[in-house]
């Protein structure tokens, strides 16, 4: 099945004959189900912070920033935005002219509050000898749309949700990049200096270059620090293999195997090349104006706050580990902190030899951690947070897409509509062990969290493989703290309609 020339395509991604044997086996048998012990909830998994506990865990990353530790602003980037203008792009191929559903009409009512409406008036200007208003008065409402996404225009149909300008000020217009670069000046510098990373693509990385480039000193005199901005991109040997409809691998007309990107569930090999202690990590689209950065900020600040501090505690309890000499009472503290604190819980726990119970601890305590940030359930699509059973038999908390739950099971499928929270990929996290030592994260990936879905080439139906998701399945085997913090820190841009919703104005 695999050919001399399959071989050396594999080679040049740096792709095993291995991995593409369970690849096929994975199309072959399926991804199990998760197997879930409930919907995560205030007082169930759920941490709701008081003002005392706020101020408390604020100081203490203040404290932590102080002390000089390696943080990063992980930021994956590398979506282009051409779902965001899906709606428009189906009025450009509509055969009316007029605009006539709801998105449509809500696009051109609200031209002029887009932060990008001066620079779309100057090109339909250059292009068509008049501006946006004289268009829309004229009936040439496509002329318009089309300056907006074709190439000839801003071209915003194929760059990435990066690069578009998001939010108008007095006196300049900013990207998500640039908002991200001030949301890292305010709570994830230390001591002078900031790091922020983002995953991109191959075809974009020259104009996110360009863009940083150009903007960087003004930035770095504007908040008095040093930026260090770098760029990866998902690795070759995270594509993934493609199949056929009856599990024999696709073949593209030249005969050569087709790989896809494994989805974001890859950029975990990016996140473990990084050489920092915490890491937060948030989309490149949920971003908001200066008027309400204050609010994300603080709970920024104490998401982190709770993650060193917990992250304190647990390297306290293996380095007594280490020393061999702890009571029976300390044993028990640990088994609490690691229920309590972390989550975590073996139904079978109380029927373990003291041996045995410090072999489950330190496997439980030294392990990466993250905090992620949880709103109250609004509607919004995408995953949850739930108390999950693992492959070792002890129960966790885990971030869920509604593709690893069985829709035949109903009382799953009710604590997923039924759950009170929402995942909105707010996360900081721990990446180094109490020894100061990285974590390999791809040894915390649960590979049976994967799924399948169906896409088509040149008229034939595949079979796609996506790997686990980045705050799915790749950091399954972590220790989970979900912490309540308030909806309006999730301000994502889906459509481009969103950014005409006041908190982006």
């Amino acid at each position: 099945m695999i050919t001399a020339n399959d071989k050396k395509q594999l080679e040049a991604k740096g792709i095993s004959e291995a991995q593409i044997e369970q690849q096929l086996r994975d199309f072959q048998t399926g991804f199990p189900f998760l197997k879930l012990a409930g919907a995560a909830a205030i007082g169930r998994g759920i941490v709701a912070v008081d003002e005392a506990k706020e101020k408390a865990c604020i100081k203490a990353w203040e404290d932590y920033k102080a002390e000089g530790h390696h943080i990063t602003k992980f930021v994956p980037a590398s979506g282009a935005a051409s779902r965001m203008f899906k709606d428009m792009f189906e009025f450009l191929d509509a055969d009316y002219d007029v605009p006539t559903k709801p998105a449509e009409k809500q696009f051109f009512e609200g031209v002029h509050n887009f932060a990008f409406f001066q620079a779309l008036d100057d090109s339909c200007q250059v292009n068509e000898g008049r501006g946006v208003d004289a268009l829309i008065e004229e009936g040439s409402y496509k002329a318009v749309v089309a300056n907006m996404l074709d190439a000839e225009g801003l071209n915003y149909g194929q760059l990435p949700k990066g690069l578009l300008q998001f939010h108008a000020y007095d006196d300049e217009v900013r990207t998500p990049l640039e908002e991200h670069l001030v949301e890292a000046a305010l709570y994830a510098q230390s001591r002078g200096e900031a790091d922020v990373h983002f995953t991109v693509s191959t075809e974009h990385r020259e104009l996110f270059k360009a863009l940083v480039e150009r903007i960087l000193p003004d930035y770095e005199q504007r908040f008095g620090i040093k930026y260090h901005i770098s760029f990866s991109e998902q690795k070759p040997s995270t594509d993934t293999l493609a199949a056929n409809m009856d599990n024999t691998p696709f073949r593209n007309e030249d005969g050569s195997l087709l790989f896809r990107p494994g989805g974001h569930g890859a950029l975990i090999q990016n996140l473990s090349d990084l050489q920092s202690d915490v890491v937060f990590v948030k989309n490149i689209d949920n971003v908001v104006p200066d008027k309400l950065k204050p609010i994300t900020v603080t709970w920024k600040q104490v998401i982190a706050g709770i993650l060193v501090q917990t992250q304190k505690q647990a390297f306290e309890y293996l380095r007594l580990l280490d020393t061999g000499k702890y009571s029976h009472a300390e044993i028990e503290e640990m088994i609490r902190f690691v229920r309590h604190e972390l989550c975590t819980d073996m139904p079978d726990l109380k029927d373990l030899e003291d041996a045995e119970l410090v072999t489950f601890l330190r496997r439980k305590l030294n392990r990466p951690m993250r905090v992620c940030g949880v709103v109250k359930n609004v509607g919004e699509p995408g995953g949850g947070p739930f108390l999950a059973y693992n492959p070792d038999g002890s129960i966790s908390l885990q971030i869920l897409e509604s593709s690893q739950i069985d829709k035949n099971n109903p009382e799953y499928m009710r604590m997923f509509t039924e759950g009170t929270h929402f995942n909105p990929v707010d996360l900081v996290c721990g990446i180094r062990d109490y020894k100061g030592e990285k974590f390999d994260l791809p040894r915390y990936v649960d590979p049976a969290t994967g799924f399948i879905s169906y896409k088509s080439k040149n008229g034939k139906e595949l079979k796609a493989l996506e790997l686990p998701g980045l705050w799915n399945g790749a950091m399954s085997d972590w220790s989970t703290i979900f912490v309540e913090v308030p909806l309006e820190t999730f301000n994502p841009v889906k459509t481009v309609c969103d950014l005409l919703r006041p908190e982006h104005q």
